[in-house]
């Protein structure tokens, strides 16, 4: 692009543009480069505005540079949330990154993210299973089996061939149609369940889905040579977090950033002398992977803004190549209708 245009990639072409597998691996790259020390964050890392009523309006902001390409990218999104009706995975909600050339700050591209956010929080924790699940896993355990649930099983589905999928949710006819659906798609038994516990306690990879803000799952019910993928929040109660022969999760100090993170390590329920290793550090095989088939192994992740970059950046280059998106003039091709002294 030059300095007279910015390209607006709307949501229809980044489905087009990027597909499961495309999402994955630009996960993996963004994990080498953190191995490498390779990405700078903003400081403070996310900038948050949560305001109750009458508007409980929340928007967040974080701002990253991966030197390897080099790219900078900024992430803002807003959702609504009053207890009882919640935006935060709706295509309502604003969702947009923006991408600027890293050595001159030229504006290159705003991007619709709805539908790179929804596979990037699901593709950055299954690629780790490729390291740290099991070898061959029969049963899929799903707790929760919304939007972050389908697109976990699109991710594992380049992974792994399961026997039969075992999955949970709040409401009955959620789960049942869930079921029903993936049975149909895959070919292989979905059977919903009532119990998380039962879930869990049936699974050689359990995913932890849901949008709840107390303790879902609880250590005992992981069995041996199982891993857990938490994917927010409470997913593991904290307090079996150090029983697990490994914990892995995608960056300390963006977690130190969530509350529920914070107050565990604060409460002396886990510390980082425990951590076997950041996801990064496996990938680029730096810190190993499961080494035993016994292994009962933790991975959490809280989700990383370079992620999103990584991927904008994979679309916007594609984008450019195709000749799709629509290019927005900038101040600098409108300067004629600047102000006049």
């Amino acid at each position: 692009m030059t300095a007279d245009t910015v390209l607006f990639i709307d949501y229809a072409t980044t489905v087009k543009l990027l597909s499961v597998p495309d999402a994955m691996a630009a996960c993996e790259d963004v994990f080498r480069m953190h191995a490498r020390n390779a990405v700078k964050w903003s400081v403070p890392p996310s900038q948050k505005l949560d305001v109750g009523a009458p508007f409980h309006n929340h928007w967040h902001v974080k701002t990253v540079i991966l030197e390897d390409e080099p790219i900078a990218g900024v992430r803002l999104y807003s959702y609504y949330d009053d207890g009882v009706r919640n935006t935060v995975g709706r295509l309502d909600c604003a969702r947009y990154i923006v991408l600027a050339d890293a050595k001159t700050a030229q504006p290159l591209c705003i991007l619709d993210e709805h539908w790179t956010y929804a596979i990037r929080s699901a593709a950055a924790a299954m690629l780790a299973l490729k390291w740290l699940g099991p070898k061959a896993p029969k049963t899929l355990g799903l707790v929760g089996v919304g939007t972050m649930g389908e697109n976990c099983l699109r991710c594992l589905t380049h992974i792994y061939r399961f026997e039969e999928i075992v999955c949970t949710s709040r409401r009955p006819e959620t789960r049942e149609a869930f079921a029903a659906k993936w049975s149909k798609k895959l070919g292989i038994p979905v059977r919903p369940l009532a119990s998380i516990e039962d879930v869990v306690r049936a699974s050689d990879v359990a995913i932890g889905g849901t949008t709840r803000t107390d303790i879902v799952s609880r250590e005992p019910w992981v069995k041996t040579g199982a891993t857990f993928v938490s994917l927010a929040r409470r997913e593991m109660d904290p307090a079996g977090w150090a029983r697990f022969d490994k914990v892995v999760i995608d960056d300390w100090d963006c977690n130190m950033t969530v509350r529920d993170f914070k107050d565990m390590i604060e409460s002396g329920q886990f510390d980082r002398t425990r951590l076997h290793a950041d996801i990064g550090q496996v990938v680029a095989g730096l810190k190993a992977g499961r080494e035993r088939d016994d292994e009962r192994i933790l991975i959490h992740t809280t989700g990383m803004v370079s992620h999103d970059i990584g991927i904008a950046w994979r679309i916007y280059r594609q984008a450019r190549a195709q000749g799709l998106g629509i290019p927005l003039p900038t101040a600098v091709a409108q300067a004629q209708f600047g102000p006049r002294d």
